[in-house]
């Protein structure tokens, strides 16, 4: 897991973006497998789209501004924030197309998947080879917490008792623990004392 650009630890957004590209890849699966009809992918595809959603509404209305003020005047780096939006403007029609092949069972369910995936798995790729160096040179260190407060208060308590446990999901040994030393200590506690057991029961993705 890649961690730092600069002097802004990147930590927990190399996190989240694993996360989503490893339930890319159980949704290619399911739809492979002819399986997402099972409440438990189902319930692994809402929240899918519900952390895709937190991670992007707040990227565009917290962390892409500060890139803009921050380097007013670079037309190429300010290009470059263009593109970031308009990549995630891209993906709310392939997130219908599937969301459609999913409610129909529609015969191009697979094909609809893997376009989801090509198409997120694109846009997260270009954000870690080109915006996460354009943020580490940009941006301070106290930009970066109040883009992380904001995320914050986007999740609520509710939400992260499902993203924290969300991130650590099958996850290496040595990438779940460098992730939740980042986490407060009552985070974290919360986290073995009751999030993680509940997320484990949901089964999600499982069939």
């Amino acid at each position: 897991m890649t961690t730092q650009q600069g002097a802004i630890d990147f930590l927990e957004m190399y996190a989240t973006h694993d996360a989503f590209r490893r339930d890319l890849d159980r949704l290619v699966a399911a739809s492979d497998d002819g399986q997402t009809t099972s409440p438990q992918v189902r319930a692994g595809w809402a929240n899918f789209k519900t952390q895709l959603h937190i991670h992007h509404t707040v990227e565009d209305a917290d962390l892409w501004p500060r890139v803009r003020k921050a380097v007013a005047g670079r037309d190429d780096d300010l290009a470059l924030v263009d593109e970031m939006e308009a990549e995630h403007a891209l993906l709310d029609p392939v997130l219908a197309d599937v969301d459609r092949a999913m409610a129909l069972q529609a015969s191009d369910l697979p094909e609809q998947a893997r376009r989801l995936s090509a198409a997120l798995g694109g846009h997260l790729g270009h954000e870690e080879e080109r915006a996460l160096p354009l943020l580490g040179s940009a941006l301070t260190q106290a930009d970066w917490r109040d883009f992380g407060d904001a995320m914050t208060r986007a999740q609520g308590l509710k939400g992260a008792a499902v993203y924290v446990p969300w991130i650590v999901d099958g996850i290496p040994l040595g990438d779940r623990n460098r992730f939740l030393a980042k986490m407060p200590a009552l985070v974290r506690l919360a986290n073995r004392l009751s999030w993680e057991a509940r997320y484990q029961r949901r089964n999600l993705w499982k069939y």
